[in-house]
């Protein structure tokens, strides 16, 4: 998320009662995990395992809870509690606003976008022109949605991301990250009926130019398709994935968190997506495997009975 302006590393210390360690003049800009981080950004960190990868991170600020090496470019923000410290800057930054109106004031819809009825717009959403909005789609607040955009009735962009802060030494296991990233859709991409599209945790969640997306798919946080993709009905793609462009993802294909799939590659319908796949190539599966292979697998699997009776009566 990047802040409407800058901020000074004072300013945040003081907000969430932290001490500075290096760097004690900086500009803050956005707010960031690890894996989407930029320069100027501020990130957090609360277990040992971690410190490593987020001080060597782009994070100019870390949120940190007790001092540790640091670049002399870099500062930490010492505090008990990170987590608790990330989310109140993202409470502060971007409160949750009760709606009052079906389509917010502070939204900007392009000319000849049609708007139908039982649409609700959220708080700074954009809308390009000659879009199609239809019937009890909601897209929450923040959210950008290209020109020549359709997305079908019963669809819900800028949902919050299934994300949560998981630790076994207090009450609640579960606590949830707050969501303050977008949702990015494209010129010229169609999203189906009765889809769900999550909004990144700090940063957005992209539907490229031109992709397709069939009824009930959902997409999750942070996830990044990109141009002239087919994405086919009841597809489920976990968080931060990365599908390059001209991928289609057949009927019910499930992917896991935080892989990539590669420029044109297909994966067939009912398929299992547990790690990254090369592009241009055909996948099917559970495990997937090219599709050749794993037919070919099959096959010889059909054929145990026959080759058993085959051993038996040698």
């Amino acid at each position: 998320m990047k802040l409407t302006s800058p901020v000074s590393v004072e300013w945040i210390a003081s907000f969430i009662g932290a001490r500075i360690i290096g760097k004690q003049d900086g500009m803050c800009y956005g707010i960031n995990e690890i894996h989407k981080v930029e320069n100027g950004d501020i990130a957090f960190v609360d277990h040992p395992k971690y410190y490593k990868k987020c001080i060597a991170s782009n994070a100019s600020f870390i949120i940190i809870d007790q001092p540790t090496e640091c670049p002399p470019h870099k500062a930490l923000l010492i505090v008990d509690q990170p987590f608790e410290a990330y989310k109140k800057l993202v409470n502060h930054f971007r409160p949750f606003q009760r709606a009052t109106h079906l389509v917010d004031a502070t939204a900007t819809i392009g000319t000849d976008t049609y708007i139908a009825p039982n649409v609700f717009i959220g708080e700074h959403v954009t809308i390009g022109k000659n879009c199609i909005i239809h019937p009890n789609v909601t897209i929450l607040s923040h959210c950008v949605i290209g020109d020549h955009v359709i997305i079908q009735a019963g669809t819900t962009v800028g949902s919050d991301a299934f994300y949560y802060n998981t630790k076994k030494n207090r009450e609640h296991w579960f606590e949830k990250m707050p969501s303050c990233g977008r949702v990015v859709i494209a010129d010229h991409a169609e999203i189906g009926a009765g889809c769900t599209i999550d909004r990144g945790v700090t940063h957005d969640t992209c539907i490229g130019a031109g992709t397709k997306l069939d009824n009930m798919v959902h997409i999750g946080h942070d996830t990044v398709i990109g141009k002239n993709c087919l994405i086919a009905a009841q597809v489920g793609i976990a968080g931060a994935v990365n599908i390059e462009d001209g991928v289609t993802l057949w009927g019910q294909v499930g992917v896991s968190k935080t892989l990539t799939i590669g420029k044109d590659a297909v994966v067939l319908a009912q398929s299992g997506v547990p790690s990254s796949l090369a592009g241009g190539k055909v996948y099917f599966g559970y495990p997937v495997e090219e599709a050749i292979a794993k037919k070919r697998e099959l096959v010889w699997i059909k054929r145990i009975p026959e080759l058993w009776k085959a051993i038996k009566g040698a």
